[in-house]
């Protein structure tokens, strides 16, 4: 728990940070976690997002997330989505399912499928090569596809390697990686949350090579359940360590474990973390993520107004309207939000609103909206 007084040191390292004279060390991040109040924290956070980003812009997408099946090999406590291949509940959408809701996010000026699973045990490459081809083929749209447990458990199934699995799928249609399945990138942490899911070598593996391919992907943090703030750390550390090295991650995304309906919180009695301890966490991501240019809101998770708020603790994009999504929805959490509502908070907090694709391209401004409505 924070100090209620503000200790020097936190302004010694939030100056340092916040000028660009060095990069926020694993000890110093931690010290904010645990002394730093919320307003310096967001003072720091917002600017070196300016810093970063100097525009009053916030962007946002319009897309769909659209899970292609609910079946899964893995087993995640924090998980209430998935099911097993022997449930009645298991299904596998037809292409023509899928075409549908393609063209419905079309009509509402989608240009983006966030398109995951499940881990289907019995589904081969070529199944996936297939669907790829026919959204392609029929509606052009934007492929951001296949979380990097999803390609480990590819290349197992079809014993291929990582970069043969991929160059199929990008040959295919696939355009960019979600940064799904990181949950927190220690594998102590991972090991108690789930069974049958890569490692945070192998999570980090498979970005690396998708962007040693010239692609680009995400990167996020799912927390609030059984890490420690040190973990938190070693996570951004991880990622702040691979984006030196390749530079293919445009965004990252941190969310809080959504507790209801999960195994996770019936064998631990956790609950939901607060939404000071989310504005906390973002802004330390913004503060240690130098190298990263574009932090996400979570008002999925959080709700439209912490989502505004985050834009001072850190956040320049609203991410997604989320035309469906069902997996943080199956755990309980059911904010929506149309495109009007979004528009009206970014611009409510000052900042002109603005829609964009996957590689942050400003999209053209939708003809029934003013801008800043």
């Amino acid at each position: 728990m924070p100090t209620l007084t503000r200790p020097a040191r936190v302004d010694e390292i939030l100056t340092t940070v916040v000028e660009g004279l060095a990069r926020l060390t694993d000890q110093d991040a931690l010290y904010l976690f645990e002394h730093a109040p919320l307003p310096a924290l967001s003072q720091a956070a917002h600017a070196v997002r300016l810093r970063l980003n100097p525009t009053d812009r916030v962007t946002y997408i319009i897309d769909r997330n659209v899970n292609y099946t609910n079946i899964c090999l893995a087993v995640c406590d924090f998980c209430a989505f998935f099911r097993t291949i022997k449930d009645p509940e298991g299904y596998v959408l037809s292409f023509e399912e899928l075409g549908e809701k393609i063209r419905e996010t079309q009509q509402l000026g989608g240009n983006q499928i966030l398109l995951q699973g499940g881990m289907h045990p019995k589904l081969k490459l070529e199944w996936y090569e297939e669907m790829l081809r026919f959204v392609k083929s029929e509606h052009g749209i934007h492929l951001h596809a296949f979380s990097a447990p999803e390609i480990h458990a590819f290349a197992r199934i079809n014993r291929l390697a990582y970069e043969e699995v991929l160059e199929r799928l990008r040959a295919a249609g696939l355009d960019s990686i979600p940064g799904g399945g990181a949950e927190i990138l220690v594998d102590r942490v991972r090991e108690e949350l789930t069974r049958g899911k890569c490692t945070t070598d192998e999570w980090l593996e498979v970005h690396r090579v998708w962007h040693r391919l010239g692609g680009r992907s995400t990167a996020t943090m799912m927390f609030g359940h059984v890490e420690t703030l040190a973990d938190r750390v070693e996570h951004f550390r991880r990622v702040r360590a691979l984006q030196d090295e390749t530079g293919g991650f445009t965004a990252f995304i941190d969310w809080t474990f959504q507790p209801e309906n999960t195994i996770l919180a019936e064998k631990r009695a956790i609950r939901e973390v607060g939404s000071w301890d989310y504005l906390r966490t973002t802004a330390i991501a913004r503060l240690y993520l130098d190298n990263v240019q574009h932090l996400q809101s979570s008002w999925v998770t959080q709700g439209g107004r912490i989502g505004q708020i985050s834009l001072f603790y850190g956040c320049d994009d609203m991410g997604s309207i989320m035309i469906e999504e069902n997996v943080v929805k199956a755990a309980g959490a059911n904010f929506r939000m149309t495109e009007e509502t979004l528009r009206n908070l970014v611009a409510e907090a000052g900042f002109t609103p603005r829609r964009r694709n996957f590689f942050y391209d400003l999209q053209p401004e939708p003809e029934s909206l003013p801008v800043g409505a």
